[in-house]
């Protein structure tokens, strides 16, 4: 009895060892099929990735790496601050961490930034007492300084780089009056859109405002959301300044100027996952004067696809650290078709609306 039970032991734990390497396996099977469903050729992916990185110094990779995770942690730490405050001994620093690099990775490789709403669900569900209200008013929080940055970012090209707006912005300089027309006329639209509005932003903040509390405590604010945020922003410049480097382009504070502003504009404007080729058609642009349109093209190639792959290895690493292998998937997983269901609601209400107002116009006609 003494010898059989070590070695049923053993043949226990090999057939363990052998499921979760089928498991696995399967895994890798399932993403591969869902990827070719989606149109990713990930064959051809990994490929381009491998060439890359085989062309580029090992140093390079290494602190592109480095900074990207500083700034992974960095925005990561201000959200913490923003739920730990709102949600006191009920938030976990390396959860927080995890959601946040889930969604990092998930925008490299789907469209419409539909990652980020995937971590606003992943917190609602991990959180005790979370609301989805709540976690967006954090999320309202969190992007002033992005918001703050970026017209820091479009102010700093228009006032001092000049032509840097001519790339999408021509008309500006042929159509002075239809410009100015268009932006008086844009803004008084605004405001009547905002006005109207008002009243169910005022609801939906008192619905919200659980999750932006940090905001009433401006030195809370300041050192624990803006200031990480800010590192993390300046992480990013490095990440662009290395792989300029890469590839023998003069690394300016102008050039990381005109990079951030048409990543920032290709990000909004951009539908096909991880923004890809219209982000390269934007750094093309961006570096139009400073390097060839094939360097430029190679820079921003081989930056999207290293930090896209590291991102994805990141948030495995982290997410399998935080919530373990089986409930990371399956929160991530759940969180996913949340996700797309939300969207899905969000474009049918808009179509109802279009419909709704379409018929009332008919009936008004009908009528006069």
């Amino acid at each position: 009895m003494s010898i059989a039970a070590p070695v049923t032991g053993t043949e226990e734990r090999r057939r363990f060892k052998v499921k979760r390497v089928l498991v696995g396996a399967l895994v890798i099977v399932v993403i591969g099929a869902a990827a070719s469903l989606l149109g990713w050729d990930i064959k051809g992916w990994f490929s381009d990735l491998w060439d890359t990185i085989t062309e580029i110094s090992i140093g390079y990779l290494i602190a592109a790496i480095t900074l990207k995770t500083l700034q992974t942690a960095a925005t990561a730490f201000a959200w913490y601050s923003i739920l730990r405050f709102a949600y006191p001994g009920r938030v976990r620093w390396r959860e927080i961490l995890a959601c946040y690099a889930a969604s990092v990775a998930l925008n490299g490789i789907l469209p419409a930034n539909i990652g980020t709403l995937v971590m606003l669900l992943m917190f609602t569900a991990i959180i005790a007492g979370a609301t989805f209200a709540a976690i967006l008013g954090g999320y309202a929080v969190q992007k002033i300084f992005f918001t703050v940055i970026g017209l820091f970012v479009y102010l700093y090209l228009f006032l001092s780089v000049e032509g840097s707006f001519d790339i999408k912005f021509e008309f500006v300089h042929t159509h002075p009056w239809a410009t100015a027309t268009l932006f008086i006329g844009g803004g008084y639209l605004l405001f009547l859109v905002v006005r109207r509005l008002w009243q169910r932003v005022v609801v939906w903040w008192e619905d919200a405002k659980e999750g932006g509390g940090i905001l009433g405590h401006p030195r809370a604010y300041f050192g624990r959301v803006f200031f990480p945020s800010f590192i993390g922003w300046v992480a990013s410049l490095g990440v662009m300044a290395v792989f300029l480097a890469a590839y023998s382009i003069p690394v300016t504070f102008e050039t990381l100027m005109r990079i951030s502003g048409g990543n920032s504009i290709a990000n909004v404007t951009s539908v096909t996952p991880g923004g890809a080729g219209v982000t390269q058609a934007f750094n093309v642009a961006s570096l139009n004067g400073i390097a060839s349109p094939t360097d430029a093209t190679a820079y921003s190639v081989a930056q999207q696809l290293v930090t896209t792959a590291w991102n994805i290895v990141f948030a495995i690493a982290v997410v399998t650290f935080a919530f373990g292998w089986t409930g990371g998937r399956t929160l991530v997983g759940e969180s996913y078709e949340q996700a797309k269901q939300k969207a899905a609601e969000q474009k049918a209400a808009h179509e109802a609306r279009k419909q709704a107002k379409k018929e009332a116009e008919a009936a008004g006609r009908v009528s006069a």
